[in-house]
């Protein structure tokens, strides 16, 4: 298996830092991935981040702290500052999420006014909830922008024996963005919530840690596979679709 070429970097004055999984092309897309609610989890992702890489897309992956005074919501919006800054062209660069991350996520991509009149290239919510309040921005739910969303592409990723963020909130969801007018395909994985993200719960540990074998690494190919096509990448193993 190839290795990829991984940077860390402070990106805010209170020293919250962030990987870059470098892909081997020079022109490849951009992934940028939030990790859920545990704080200061980046490495969680890790072996999704590198997984995405090798696929040939540029994944930042920062740390972040929820349980902070103000929900850190303003570390998610220094990484998309950098992003932008870091990347040639911040409209190509696909925001992705997990749990917490990804309802922050999908009300960052589907609001009616975006940061600096920036909206992703697309979207993809991995295991969260998209029926409440995220107050990034000052957001409402995912599910109440739906009929004013812009024109996205919008990927969903679920596994469905998720006992944190139920699975049926993601049908849920799904169903209300295409009463919208605005089709989501809905990725289902026979996995947990932290397998969606080729990730398991240590109890030792008190948290969650990367894997790389197991029902939560093949699952979370396909989690990766899914942010891959939504970065335009082609998948190992697919036929190119018809004009493409």
């Amino acid at each position: 298996m190839n290795t990829t070429v991984i940077d860390t970097v402070r990106y805010t004055a209170d020293g919250q830092l962030l990987d870059i999984h470098h892909a081997a092309g020079s022109d490849a897309p951009t992934v940028l991935l939030w990790h859920g609610r545990g704080p200061a989890e980046r490495d969680v992702l890790g072996a999704l981040a590198a997984t995405v890489a090798r696929l040939g897309a540029t994944v930042i992956v920062p740390d972040w702290r929820p349980d902070a005074t103000d929900g850190g919501r303003p570390h998610l919006a220094a990484s998309l500052r950098f992003t932008w800054d870091y990347v040639t062209d911040p409209a190509r660069v696909v925001l992705v999420g997990w749990s917490l991350g990804g309802r922050a996520a999908m009300a960052t991509a589907l609001q009616p006014n975006p940061p600096e009149g920036w909206r992703p290239a697309a979207v993809v919510g991995i295991a969260a909830r998209y029926n409440q309040p995220e107050p990034l921005l000052g957001l409402p739910s995912p599910m109440a922008v739906c009929a004013t969303a812009p024109p996205l592409p919008i990927h969903l990723v679920h596994g469905t024996a998720d006992r944190v963020c139920d699975f049926n909130n993601a049908l849920e969801f799904q169903s209300v963005l295409a009463d919208c007018g605005r089709p989501a395909p809905l990725t289902e994985l026979t996995t947990d919530h932290s397998g969606a993200v080729m990730a398991e719960y240590a109890p030792e540990l008190g948290r969650c840690r990367p894997v790389h074998g197991g029902i939560p690494y093949e699952e979370g190919l396909r989690t990766a596979n899914v942010i891959a096509s939504a970065a335009g990448l082609p998948i190992p193993g697919e036929k190119p679709r018809a004009g493409g």
